[in-house]
């Protein structure tokens, strides 16, 4: 059914807003809220596609969450979420309520055990985009402008890049006319744009994304970690369940063909999935700060729980080896990238969880600890630049700053990726294997490159995975750092 609206458009007609204490029927509201929405879209795009001209605007919008809090009730001061930091209302729109159900569970689960107050499930003032409405309705699709017979600005609501922005996470935003302050870190629209270029860019669908990510910068460990998941897949009690590769291809058992992929996406993801997302997913994002940039903006609004670089690397200093690790504990930031969103100034901290599980992956796959360990592993400042061939240049000024810096390994992606973590409050963790050494006459070339990567990407790859295994096994309220949080936090994670 429809109705309409006193402003002259035809809306769905969806239940009103409503109290909630229990978080299950809550998000089984939304996602009442949000599928009405998009089917009543959905319905009327293709109407109008058929030549069904509808005499007024068509509009829907988003579902939304809201709490009102009237206590500066404390809270256990050892979390980093889960509660607002003061009195008042706050309130997030919501999409795909149904892939970020346990998530969302997850969240007013804890404002609800932590305030003792109902949350408020209803229809918010947002609308929604026909683009993002028919994203999931495969018979569908947007023509460009033009090629309908109609407006399509006329009928339906776009996209706005006006409001699909990051003054949450940025620390920018302003409250509305309502007053409310925010409760997720990002809005609807946001996480909806994010989605679709997720699809684009990857070439799998965002429900199979997991909540730990690795990010690679070569080919080559692709291949391993596809053996690695065959080999998960062949052990019963892994928790593995599937791999999922370019083009949304899903093996479940070892021998499994995986077809091939025609057509390369930018950065290919791969998944290898578990109960609740509880698996790994591997990007390749390929070189440069700018491709390192645009996956982390849009993996972030699926709130993963790390993301971890496993990379290749510079190393800087004549007593390091080609193949030995490097575990950053700073970065060195001339990367460029986000500069106007998160200043060069603002420090990015080592996060003891993630260093230390990455170190004790480190000494499980190599067999070393201790004083020993130092033979294959350093701790110290990664620098990222944004110049591939910074070495062709005068060097005076980099070499000068690198030294200075106390950096003793040098890359493209590393800091880019640690800088986005901290401004999405993701944990972030950065471990590098050097695969040449410009400054001591150690190029990257042919044969020496074969060699290294025969003998390293699978060690490099599977330390990795043992980091993020033992992340697995920690409480969210133990990964998720008060380092990344500010004095004025959404309650989200």
């Amino acid at each position: 059914m429809a109705t309409d609206s006193p402003a002259g458009f035809r809306t769905p007609d969806l239940p009103g807003s409503e109290e909630f204490t229990d978080a299950r029927a809550a998000v089984e509201r939304l996602i009442v809220l949000y599928e009405g929405a998009a089917r009543f879209l959905c319905d009327e795009f293709a109407n109008t596609l058929r030549g069904a001209l509808p005499m007024q605007r068509i509009r829907a919008y988003y579902p939304e969450i809201r709490i009102t809090t009237a206590s500066h009730a404390q809270v256990d001061s050892r979390l980093s979420f889960g509660h607002v930091a003061a009195p008042g209302t706050h309130a997030t729109t919501i999409t795909r309520p149904d892939l970020f159900r346990h998530y969302l569970r997850q969240q007013i689960g804890l404002l609800l055990d932590n305030h003792r107050v109902p949350v408020t499930i209803g229809v918010s003032d947002t609308p929604m985009p026909i683009h993002f409405a028919v994203a999931n309705d495969p018979g569908i699709t947007v023509p460009q402008e033009g090629a309908a017979k109609f407006t399509l600005r006329d009928i339906f609501d776009v996209p706005d890049l006006g409001t699909t922005n990051d003054d949450i996470v940025n620390g920018t935003f302003q409250p509305g006319p309502d007053g409310a302050e925010a409760l997720a870190p990002f809005t609807a629209q946001r996480v909806d744009y994010s989605l679709a270029r997720l699809s684009h860019y990857t070439a799998t669908d965002p429900e199979h994304f997991q909540n730990h990510v690795l990010f690679t910068n070569y080919q080559f460990y692709v291949s391993e970690f596809e053996a690695y998941a065959r080999r998960m897949l062949a052990d019963p009690d892994s928790g593995y369940t599937a791999f999922v590769s370019t083009g949304n291809t899903i093996v479940t058992g070892p021998d499994d063909v995986m077809p091939h992929c025609d057509k390369q996406p930018q950065m290919p993801a791969f998944h290898l999935k578990r109960e609740n997302g509880s698996g790994i997913t591997l990007v390749n994002i390929g070189v440069g700060p700018s491709n390192a940039k645009t996956a982390t903006d849009h993996i972030a609004v699926l709130r993963p729980h790390a993301w971890i670089m496993v990379g290749h690397c510079a190393g800087l200093r004549n007593t390091q080896q080609l193949g030995d690790f490097v575990l950053a504990h700073a970065y060195l930031r001339e990367d460029r990238v986000l500069d106007a969103d998160l200043p060069s100034w603002v420090p990015i901290p080592a996060l003891a969880e993630i260093q230390i599980a990455l170190e004790q992956a480190v000494e499980a796959e190599t067999q070393l600890e201790g004083y020993d360990l130092k033979r294959l592993m350093r701790t110290g400042t990664v620098a990222s630049l944004d110049n591939r061939n910074w070495e062709l240049r005068d060097q005076t000024g980099p070499v000068q700053r690198l030294s200075q810096s106390r950096a003793i390994a040098l890359d493209m992606e590393s800091a880019t990726i640690a800088a986005n973590g901290f401004r999405f409050r993701v944990p972030y963790g950065t471990l590098l294997c050097v695969s040449d050494k410009p400054l001591h006459g150690e190029l990257k070339l042919p044969g020496m490159a074969s060699d290294f990567y025969k003998t390293q990407v699978a060690r490099h790859l599977m330390i990795g995975i043992r980091a993020i295994e033992t992340l697995r096994q920690m409480p969210l309220e133990r990964i998720h750092s008060r380092k990344l949080r500010s004095f004025n936090e959404t309650a989200f994670l």
